[in-house]
């Protein structure tokens, strides 16, 4: 299961899925049909026909947690490390401004820590530390108004 943050399901929600799983398993001990289980637990009756194959195959014991689907490839220690060497600004690591690009990032990883991420990979990387896109507050004091209004107006039509 995805979601939108980029991860799996938290810690908090794999328990709770866990408990869900142990409470089929009491109705299943019981004869319960999955059309009820699954409206009780309000849960698809796919995922209780999933839970009782497991159930029947290897117990009560199959219903608990596997824990998380991976491990980051970079951990919380490593991440501060990265944050530092952000911090120090992209000049520093050799581009031509300081605009950190997504693009970038992902190649200050592979070279600082030899770990291959993808454009999406670190998006998710940086969302999951409480990063965000940098968007300007205010439009820039030299924006000439007229000019963009004429470029779009003349040259936008051309390029078009």
């Amino acid at each position: 299961m995805r979601y939108a943050q980029g991860g799996g399901l938290t810690d908090e929600r794999r328990s709770f899925r866990e408990k869900l799983r142990w409470e089929a398993a009491a109705r299943f001990r019981l004869g319960d049909d999955n059309v009820d289980i699954a409206h009780e637990l309000r849960v698809s009756v796919r995922s209780v026909q999933r839970w009782r194959r497991s159930w029947s195959q290897g117990g009560p014991r199959a219903l608990n947690s596997k824990g998380p689907a991976s491990l980051p490839l970079l951990s919380d220690e490593l991440f501060g490390v990265l944050e530092r060497e952000l911090s120090k600004g992209a000049v520093a690591h050799g581009w031509p401004d300081q605009t950190w690009t997504l693009s970038r990032i992902k190649t200050l990883i592979g070279r600082r820590f030899h770990i291959s991420y993808t454009i999406q990979g670190v998006a998710a990387l940086l969302g999951r530390h409480g990063w965000t896109c940098q968007v300007p507050a205010r439009r820039a004091l030299e924006r000439d108004e007229a000019a963009v209004a004429c470029w779009v107006k003349k040259t936008w039509p051309h390029v078009e």
